[in-house]
C-alpha cells in the first residue's frame, strides 16, 4: 500500500447535487424549486418564524402578565464582599467609586448593600440603599452608613 493509492472506500463518497446545470441534468428548468411563488424568486428568504401562511407560534400562544418599565433593578453587594474589598485595599471607607473602580458595579447601578456575610473591621460604607440587617451590622461595629 502507498500513500498514492489511498481512496475512499466505494459507495462513500457521493457527487453533489449540481443545480441549475441545464435539462439534461434532470435539474434544470425550474431547478427545484417548482413553478411560482414567493421561493421560487431569487432574493427570497423566508421570516423568522414564518409558517407558510398559518398563525405562527408566537402569535397563537397566549400572552400573559405584566411587566414594570419602572421598575428599578438594584446591584446587590453583600458584607462578606465588603470586608475582601477592605482588605484587598486596606482601608475603612468603601464608597461607590471604589465599587465602581473594582469592577463589582458599573456607573449606572443602584447598589444595594445586604446583610449575608461576617464584617470583622469598622467600615464607613457609601451605597443608595441598605438593608436593615446590613445596616445594623456595620454600626454596632462602629462603622457608617451613608446614603448617596
Amino acid at each position: 500500500m502507498k500513500l498514492h493509492t489511498l481512496q475512499p472506500a466505494k459507495g462513500s463518497v457521493k457527487n453533489r447535487k449540481r443545480i441549475g446545470r441545464g435539462q439534461g441534468s434532470g435539474r434544470g428548468g425550474t431547478s427545484t424549486r417548482g413553478h411560482k411563488g414567493a421561493q421560487s424568486r431569487s432574493g427570497y428568504s423566508r421570516k423568522l418564524g414564518f409558517e407558510g401562511g398559518q398563525m405562527p407560534l408566537q402569535r397563537r400562544v397566549p400572552k400573559f402578565g405584566f411587566k414594570n418599565h419602572n421598575r428599578v433593578e438594584y446591584k446587590p453587594i453583600n458584607l462578606d464582599v465588603l470586608q475582601a474589598l477592605a482588605e484587598k485595599l486596606d482601608t475603612d471607607s468603601i464608597t461607590f467609586d471604589i465599587l465602581v473602580d473594582n469592577g463589582l458595579v458599573s456607573k449606572k447601578d443602584v447598589v444595594k448593600v445586604l446583610g449575608r456575610g461576617e464584617l470583622t473591621s469598622k467600615l464607613n460604607v457609601s451605597a443608595h440603599y441598605f438593608s436593615a440587617s446590613a445596616s445594623e451590622t456595620i454600626e454596632k461595629l462602629g462603622g457608617t452608613v451613608n446614603k448617596i
